[in-house]
């Protein structure tokens, strides 16, 4: 069977979900839809790329990805399929794929099989939604328009580094507001070199010097760093709301000073 997922800064209780799931099995009745996000901040696609980019992976080869946040139509960006690693991404020409990809997709087409004329103020159902449809079926890429290398590409918020302190920032807050950022155990252990630290979190008051392995080696309501599954730093209180309690929001600051 196939898939296709969904991504979108809709909400779930919008018509707009049923609609495109509709819309999609209308052209290929035999697809699963899978909603992999309806929470998206509106038009965050830096919360949409983060999301998909750490999901994506774990489904079959061959399955297609919506990804409908800050899609209205421009002229100067129009819709996109592309081609990564076996999968399809469907989605605007916005910045997102600078977010999503570590290298240039594979394949890369200006979607104009598709149109807005039957709904332009809806593209998920006048233009994605036929168009990973079309994909799930087994069709070819080709065949949805022209190849192009014209995508913008938005670049991601890297860490400052120097020989002691790495100054990182929060990418993504989950749903236990915890605050995940864009630190990476790869450049802890490369700058630390097994050096002593402290996470110092917005400000010099609040202070981490040790790192857990689980959440629950500290007591309930006590404040955590860890390197999480995705090998990130995660700044986070043990069965309390990091993100809230210390005013932690995307772009907040996260340093480490190795002594």
């Amino acid at each position: 069977m196939s898939i296709v997922t969904l991504t979108t800064d809709w909400r779930q209780n919008d018509f707009y979900v049923g609609a495109v799931k509709g819309t999609i099995l209308k052209h290929s009745p035999h697809t699963n839809v899978v909603d992999l996000n309806h929470q998206i901040a509106p038009f965050n696609i830096s919360m949409a790329a983060f999301v998909v980019k750490n999901s994506y992976s774990f489904f079959p080869e061959g399955s297609v990805h919506i990804v409908d946040v800050s899609a209205e139509p421009t002229e100067e960006k129009g819709y996109i399929a592309l081609k990564y690693h076996n999968h399809f991404f469907i989605c605007a020409n916005n910045g997102i794929i600078g977010l999503l990809f570590k290298e240039d997709p594979e394949k890369a087409v200006n979607i104009e099989k598709y149109t807005l004329l039957s709904s332009p103020t809806f593209s998920g159902i006048s233009v994605l939604a036929p168009a990973a449809a079309h994909l799930a079926d087994g069709g070819n890429i080709e065949d949805l328009g022209t190849l192009t290398v014209d995508l913008i590409k938005q670049i991601p918020l890297r860490p400052a580094i120097d020989e002691s302190v790495i100054s990182g920032s929060v990418i993504y807050i989950d749903s236990y507001q915890n605050a995940i950022t864009n630190i990476t155990k790869e450049l802890f252990e490369r700058i630390g070199k097994g050096r002593q630290f402290e996470i110092l979190v917005q400000s010099n008051y609040y202070k981490i010097k040790r790192l857990n392995q689980f959440y629950n080696e500290t007591s309930p309501g006590e404040l955590l760093g860890l390197f999480n599954s995705l090998d990130l730093l995660e700044i986070a209180i043990y069965r309390g709301n990091a993100a809230e309690l210390l005013n932690l929001g995307i772009n907040s600051t996260v340093r480490i000073k190795f002594s």
